[in-house]
C-alpha cells in the first residue's frame, strides 16, 4: 500500500481562507541523510520555506554544513540545530558558527538542549548556548529554542512545567536584550486544545515569545507512534491510540488536517495569539508533507514555488 496518495484525498481540508493564511511561511525539517533524498528542494518547497537542519548526536559537523550550504545554495533560509549536550565546549561551537556562516551564509539557528542524557561537555541547555554571546558577536538575526506544550519529563522529572517556566522567563528576559528575533520552536503534538491551552498559559505569564507549532505530516499509524512515544509526545498521544482502535482509520495514513483546522480557526478569533505559524516534522517523508501542505492549503496561500534553476 502507497503511503498517501494524492490522487484520493485523505482528511482533506476545507478550503479556507484563514487556513490558508495560516499556513502560509510554514517551515519544515530535514535531516543530511533524508536531504540526500531530495534532488531539488525548489521542486517540492515554497520560495523563502525555512528548512530546519537537525543535528542527530553522531552526525559529523561537515555533513551538516555541507547539508546547509547545498539548501541555501537552492535559495532557501537554513537554521541548522544546534544541540547544547552534544557540543563538548565553548571552542567547538565557535568552530560551528564560523563554519555555518563562511561555508553556508547561515545566519540563524534553533538551539536547544538535545536529545542525549549524557553531555559530551559543560553545555546541557539552549541557555548556556545563548550565554556564550558566540550568536550575538557572530551576528545570527534569528534564533529559536525548543518549546513543549505538553511538558518535558526530561526537564520537569515531578510533571510540572517549574523548571521549564524558569527557563521560558529568562529567554523572554534575552529576547529584550538582543538584536536577534526570537522564537520557540514547538515539539509536534496530535490535539489543537493543548497547544492552544499552553500558548494561553504563557501570554498570562508574561511570555510573548513566538510560537511555531511543529506538527507531524503524514506518515502510517505506527510510525508515528514509534516517533511519539520516542520524543516524549503527551496526552495528545491519545488521538494516535484512539485511532489506531478504529478499523477503518487503521490503514490509512494520519495526516495533520484537524489539528491545524482547529489552530487555524482559534488564529483568525484570536490574532493576538502568540501561535504565530507551522513548523513541519517530515516523518512520513518530506516529499509527502510537503505535496500534503501543497494540495491542502491551496497554492494561492502559499508563496510560489522557484521558478527558475541555477
Amino acid at each position: 500500500m502507497a503511503l498517501l496518495n494524492f490522487k484520493r484525498r485523505t482528511q482533506a481540508m476545507p478550503a479556507t481562507g484563514h487556513l490558508d493564511s495560516f499556513m502560509s511561511g510554514y517551515s519544515i525539517e530535514v535531516m543530511p541523510r533524508t536531504a540526500e533524498k531530495v534532488e531539488d528542494f525548489r521542486d517540492l518547497l515554497p520560495a523563502g520555506t525555512r528548512v530546519y537542519i537537525a543535528h542527530i548526536d553522531g552526525t559529523e559537523i561537515e555533513d551538516m554544513v555541507a547539508t546547509a550550504r547545498r539548501i541555501a545554495d537552492e535559495g532557501f533560509p537554513v537554521m541548522p540545530h544546534f544541540p547544547a549536550r552534544s557540543i563538548p565546549d565553548a571552542k567547538t561551537l565557535a568552530d560551528w558558527i564560523a563554519r555555518y556562516q563562511g561555508e553556508a551564509g547561515i545566519d540563524q539557528a534553533l538551539l536547544l538542549g538535545g536529545g542525549i542524557a549524557t553531555p559530551r561537555g559543560n553545555f546541557h541547555s539552549s541557555m548556556q548556548l545563548i550565554e556564550t554571546g558566540l550568536f550575538d558577536q557572530a551576528g545570527f538575526k534569528r534564533l529559536h529554542v525548543a518549546g513543549h506544550p505538553e511538558g518535558n519529563k526530561d526537564i520537569d522529572p515531578d510533571g510540572s512545567d517549574a523548571v521549564v517556566m524558569e527557563a521560558l522567563r529568562w529567554k523572554q528576559d534575552f529576547s529584550e536584550r538582543t538584536d536577534a528575533r526570537v522564537a520557540m520552536a514547538t515539539q509536534f503534538a496530535f490535539d489543537a486544545q493543548p497547544i492552544i491551552a499552553w500558548a494561553d498559559r504563557l501570554q498570562a505569564e508574561g511570555i510573548r515569545i513566538p510560537i511555531h507549532v511543529g506538527v507531524a505530516g503524514p506518515a502510517k499509524l505506527q510510525t508515528l507512534i514509534k516517533f511519539a512515544v520516542a520524543c516524549g509526545v503527551g496526552p495528545s498521544l491519545k488521538v494516535l491510540q484512539k485511532r489506531a482502535m478504529d478499523v477503518t482509520k487503521l490503514v490509512l495514513p494520519y495526516t495533520p488536517a484537524e489539528v491545524l483546522a482547529d489552530l487555524a480557526a482559534h488564529k483568525q478569533a484570536h490574532p493576538d495569539s502568540l501561535i504565530e505559524q507551522v513548523h513541519v516534522f517530515p516523518l512520513g517523508g518530506i516529499k509527502t508533507a510537503a505535496e500534503w501542505v501543497t494540495e491542502n492549503a491551496g497554492e494561492a496561500g502559499l508563496p510560489a514555488r522557484h521558478a527558475a534553476r541555477g
